[in-house]
């Protein structure tokens, strides 16, 4: 779910690293981490970043900005002095964790540069030891990061770069308020890098409070045909839902995640779904995030054929291998809607982009063509082929294990638990995920209580463990 490196498919792509002021470390640092030439977000961005200019940026998740305004910073940091130089705000947990762990990658150049991670979920106390003992960069939710500021457990007197990340969903959540409270107390002398993957009126009112005469380097999403298929289908208002279930029963892809306008709308669609016997699941603001975390891990390890979610809770998501995007009513913002079907197609796969439409919607369709500069024919729904009554089943079911980071317990303990004592081979066992308490692994749908009872029965790191199969 990190941005990266991939060669971009526009005439940007293909600029070496190498062009940049950046030291000889980091450039062999870059090197050995695959990244070769920039993608378009990095061309575009990194000049201006490295400059020492504000900069507003509009690129999506998975275009490699994580990587450029990661480098900007590193850029700027003095590894001998042990206080927070640089910070970058997060919408969620998930992304914050995903930013740190891409930091930690590019800072590899120089020995000991400290990048802390700042979001509820994790001990207060940790954090605030962490913080007293040196941190050059923090990576973290606005209201984690208030909170420090409130107890005066986070000096920002050596601030120099303050990066935004998906500033337009920290607005979608209600963060602006956050936004502006931690933006006032940085020093004012600083550097301001904001990305947002659309560009609404919130961001330029941000952007005026809390930039510099920014340089601003807009990106539009460009797919290529022959990687995500589109296809429209009319049907009325009230048979949506339904039709849902009638594209993938003819589709019959994996990996599905579908769009709604409301949250309803996505508890409706996911009842709709499991009635007809899909394994679906939703992603709303309504979750803590505990369960937040667990959806996103069950279809990310493909034992959950379908996430429900709406365009505010799905932002920021970057899921591998998605081969469908259900558009359960046509937005009526292009950029929205390319934006969702992005997240298919990736790298060398093929995806579907399935969009249902009522008859009134045929206008938005055309101005989608016209932003998209292609052809976009409206199918009839009676077209597709739903004889095949089997249930479309998820490969793998997911189990959880009590026990994580905090108990040692790494990926490689818990494939070898797996693949020794309990005898199943490499190929049955899929993605593992270790969090702070818990510890999540991807097993062959067949074998899952044959998993459960064995892992049960041994040992984890020498140590007996709860393990259950994770249900909705």
């Amino acid at each position: 779910m990190t941005d990266h490196p991939a060669t971009p498919p526009t005439s940007e792509a293909g600029l070496p690293f190498s062009k940049l002021p950046l030291s000889p470390a980091m450039l062999a640092c870059l090197q050995q981490l695959g990244y070769q030439t920039m993608t378009p977000i990095q061309a575009a961005s990194l000049p201006v970043a490295l400059s020492g200019r504000d900069l507003i940026a509009q690129a999506k998740t998975g275009s490699g900005k994580t990587a450029a305004f990661g480098l900007a910073l590193l850029n700027r940091l003095n590894p001998q002095d042990f206080a927070v130089q640089a910070m970058v705000l997060c919408p969620t947990r998930e992304l914050a964790d995903q930013v740190t762990q891409e930091i930690r990658r590019l800072a590899r150049f120089q020995e000991n540069i400290k990048v802390l991670p700042l979001c509820g979920g994790s001990a207060m106390r940790n954090q605030i030891t962490s913080l007293e003992n040196g941190v050059h960069i923090v990576v973290g939710t606005p209201g984690r990061i208030m909170d420090h500021m409130e107890r005066g457990s986070i000096k920002l007197d050596a601030l120099n770069t303050l990066v935004l990340d998906e500033a337009d969903r920290m607005l979608d959540m209600g963060f602006h308020d956050d936004i502006a409270y931690v933006a006032k107390r940085c020093p004012k002398e600083r550097q301001t890098l904001l990305f947002s993957a659309t560009y609404p009126e919130g961001i330029a009112q941000l952007a005026r409070q809390f930039l510099r005469q920014p340089e601003e380097v807009k990106l539009l999403e460009q797919h290529a045909e022959s990687k995500i298929r589109q296809r429209f289908y009319e049907v009325e208002k009230e048979q949506r839902l339904p039709a849902v279930v009638s594209l993938l029963k003819h589709y019959r892809p994996v990996s599905t995640l579908a769009f709604c306008n409301t949250k309803q709308q996505c508890r409706d669609l996911v009842n709709t779904l499991r009635h007809a016997g899909i394994h679906a699941l939703t992603l709303n603001g309504d979750l803590e995030q505990r369960e937040r975390d667990q959806v996103l891990i069950q279809f990310a390890n493909r034992s959950c054929s379908v996430l429900v979610a709406t365009d505010v809770a799905a932002r920021g998501l970057d899921i591998a291998d998605l081969e469908a995007v259900i558009n359960v009513d046509v937005t009526p913002d292009p950029e929205i809607h390319i934006h969702r079907i992005g997240r298919t197609g990736r790298g060398d796969q093929d995806g579907w982009a399935l969009s249902l439409c009522s008859p009134g919607d045929r206008r938005r369709v055309a101005t989608i063509a016209q932003a998209m500069n292609c052809q976009l024919e409206i199918h009839d729904l009676a077209t597709l082929d739903n004889s095949d009554d089997s249930p479309l089943v998820p490969p793998m079911v997911t189990l959880q294990i009590l026990g994580g980071r905090k108990d040692k317990i790494r990926p490689g303990d818990i494939l070898g638990a797996l693949t020794g004592e309990a005898g199943f081979t490499r190929e049955q066992v899929g993605k593992i995920t270790v969090t702070d308490q818990s510890s999540y692994v991807a097993i062959a749908r067949a074998c899952g209580r044959d998993a459960v009872r064995k892992l049960g029965a041994g040992k984890v790191k020498g140590k007996t463990v709860k393990v259950r199969i994770l249900t909705d």
